[in-house]
């Protein structure tokens, strides 16, 4: 049976879903005629649903990306350019939470709205792991400031990375300088094969983290986390990243402590043009 499965009643024959294919594996034969696939080329079908999406009267369906899975493009809830400029540069990395915990649904969402995010050649590999409470957080922060402790005593250099000595002295302090108080930890990971897995879950991150304010919360990048998990086994044991997988980046989540009512300026671009 071939993938495509063709509705001739609202086929029009325009070729849309043939010309948009993005390994060309789709053809009219003749002029008026229904789009197939090439014979033998299911292989290099890329499950994108390019084909799907693009047809304008719901004619076209895929056996792994059913039309009925595919909702329509909603006009009205398209964003316009000042829109879009607030909602990006509205963004901010949130290192200060309340206390109150992440409800189970929202994370679920975000990680269900993430999963949308575009990985190279379709092949959506990243996996997720969930750290939901502050004492199962507090526990990977100490982990942490453990790391960091070792590390000043192996290496003197370390003591010149500021971050390093700020981290075993602000938990010595009673304050967790590493993950901030957050109630919640997302792991991402690809495997270790995956040539383009970080830009795969850097593209995945950066989905969850623009949505979490349409759901009231708030994100921040966990680089010393992250850090610590290069090397440290106790915190390796505890962050148990699925066999094979190499590629990974762990990022705060919780419910902001502050509201923002400025958008503040970046450096400008720096842009070098080559025209014809």
């Amino acid at each position: 049976m071939s993938f495509l499965i063709v509705d001739e009643q609202k086929c029009k024959q325009d070729g849309f879903c043939a010309r948009d294919c993005p390994t060309a594996i789709i053809r009219l034969k003749v002029k008026e005629s229904y789009p197939e696939l090439m014979p033998g080329s299911e292989p290099s079908c890329l499950m994108c649903g390019h084909c799907v999406a693009v047809c304008p009267h719901g004619a076209l369906s895929h056996k792994m990306v059913p039309l009925e899975d595919c909702p329509s493009i909603r006009k009205e809830l398209g964003i316009n350019e000042a829109q879009v400029t607030q909602f990006l540069r509205s963004r901010r990395s949130i290192r200060s939470f309340k206390d109150r915990s992440v409800e189970k649904e929202k994370i679920n969402r975000l990680i269900e709205i993430a999963r949308y995010a575009p990985t190279a050649s379709n092949t959506q590999l990243i996996e997720w792991r969930v750290f939901n409470g502050r004492e199962t957080v507090r526990e990977l922060s100490e982990m942490v400031a453990d790391w960091a402790r070792a590390l000043l005593k192996k290496d003197p250099q370390a003591a010149k990375m500021p971050y390093i000595p700020r981290i075993v002295a602000a938990w010595d302090a009673g304050y967790d300088a590493a993950l901030r108080g957050a109630p919640t930890v997302i792991v991402a990971s690809a495997p270790k094969q995956d040539l383009n897995g970080t830009v795969n879950l850097t593209l995945a991150l950066s989905y969850l983290e623009l949505a979490a304010p349409g759901l009231g919360l708030g994100a921040c990048w966990a680089g010393l986390l992250k850090g610590a998990l290069l090397s440290w086994q106790p915190l390796q044991k505890a962050i148990g990243l699925p066999e094979g997988h190499s590629h990974f980046y762990p990022m705060m989540l919780g419910y902001p402590r502050a509201k923002y009512f400025r958008l503040p300026e970046r450096k400008p671009p720096k842009i070098t043009w080559k025209n014809d």
